[in-house]
């Protein structure tokens, strides 16, 4: 599983994402509202807005928040207000990052992160940077305790156009291209397996953190997580998950 999930996952069992509810609404409302207004209201020929509608029930987003943001993206006034920009940058210890962000002020939005990463021991990065080291890709998540046949599963996830399946980990990662998602989603789905889908930037190549390395790119993923106009960060770093524990503690 990528670090980023990783220490997502983990916050998330030790409860540190509870108090920030409205937070995480305003970002899947951003969210909804940039897909459906790139690739329109239809959840079954937009996979990313049907991502994103996904993750606001998960959220337990009220349907009625769901609507609205669709309907905004998709002619209602406000929408254009909206531009989604990739930042690309170094964290500590060298770790390239592709900050995704969603904005209605670009430079109040670009300070900030610069500010962040600066902070945190990183730095902002002319754009193509860092960005050769990574691809877009379409990931699903399937918990592992419903796989009985790890061959099984194997074959029928590479049958819907799946690249690669990583089990070493809970939940197992089924890696495809993006414009496969969909026939991945619907195919694992309809074979009796829980779907979890996204779409990810994956590093070509990776650097190892540990001890204050780590901990203070962790601290600088929190703050960038805390910003309202900041999606999702994605990093070349890989963290044991044991010691992501023991930082959490500490965090």
């Amino acid at each position: 599983m990528s670090g980023h999930n990783k220490w997502a996952n983990i916050k998330h069992r030790k409860g540190a994402q509870d108090a920030k509810r409205s937070q995480m609404f305003t970002k899947i409302i951003r969210e909804l509202t940039v897909a459906a207004r790139e690739g329109g209201a239809v959840p079954d020929s937009n996979p990313r807005l049907r991502t994103a509608i996904e993750k606001a029930r998960e959220a337990n987003m009220p349907k009625d928040k769901i609507e609205s943001a669709i309907n905004k993206g998709i002619g209602a006034e406000g929408a254009d207000a909206l531009v989604e920009i990739m930042y690309e940058g170094y964290g500590p210890a060298g770790v390239a990052l592709i900050i995704s962000v969603v904005t209605d002020n670009k430079n109040r939005t670009a300070q900030e992160i610069r500010h962040l990463l600066s902070r945190h021991g990183g730095a902002l990065a002319e754009n193509g940077a860092v960005s050769w080291n990574f691809e877009r890709k379409a990931i699903l998540e399937v918990p592992k305790n419903e796989i009985t046949d790890s061959d099984a599963f194997l074959m029928a996830a590479i049958d819907a156009g799946a690249e690669d399946v990583d089990d070493s980990d809970d939940p197992v990662e089924v890696v495809g291209p993006v414009e496969s998602l969909g026939n991945m989603r619907n195919s694992i789905q309809n074979s009796g397996f829980t779907v979890k889908a996204q779409l990810s930037y994956l590093p070509k190549t990776t650097v190892k953190m540990t001890g204050s390395d780590a901990e203070k790119l962790l601290k600088l993923l929190d703050s960038l997580d805390d910003n309202d106009d900041v999606q999702e960060v994605f990093g070349n770093y890989e963290i044991d998950e044991a010691e992501m524990e023991k930082l959490a503690q500490n965090m």
